[in-house]
């Protein structure tokens, strides 16, 4: 069993920046592949970027290509979403997610799940 704990989202003015972290326990995190999903009220989990286990490959959403990076620290046990130039179609609840062998970018793929984080972006 995985246990992954996101850390507080928050509320941030437009064209500003915010970094997620969630961290992992329970399994060998460079065994891991990661991903960050987000969901606003009655809309379907979405997809915002994923890692593999070594932290070399990398997938985006295209609404998020060139402003978030994704990345993970696995002597930390700990992966990373770094938001940039955000804007106020960002807000949602950010997901941290995990799954055992390569990356997908659907949310029925994942295996574990945090709790879920609010970011806020105001106009």
């Amino acid at each position: 069993q995985v246990q992954l704990v996101e850390s507080v989202g928050g509320l941030v003015q437009s064209g500003g920046s915010l970094r997620l972290s969630c961290a992992a326990s329970g399994r060998t995190f460079s065994s891991l592949n990661m991903g960050w999903f987000r969901q606003a009220p009655e809309n379907e989990r979405e997809f915002v970027a994923a890692v593999m286990e070594s932290g070399d490959d990398t997938v985006y959403a295209d609404s998020v290509k060139g402003r978030f990076t994704i990345s993970r620290d696995n002597a930390k046990n700990t992966v990373y979403l770094q938001m940039n130039s955000l804007e106020p179609e960002d807000t949602d609840v950010y997901y941290c997610a995990a799954k055992n062998d390569g990356l997908s970018l659907y949310p029925r793929a994942y295996d574990y799940w945090g709790q879920g984080t609010q970011v806020t972006v105001s106009s």
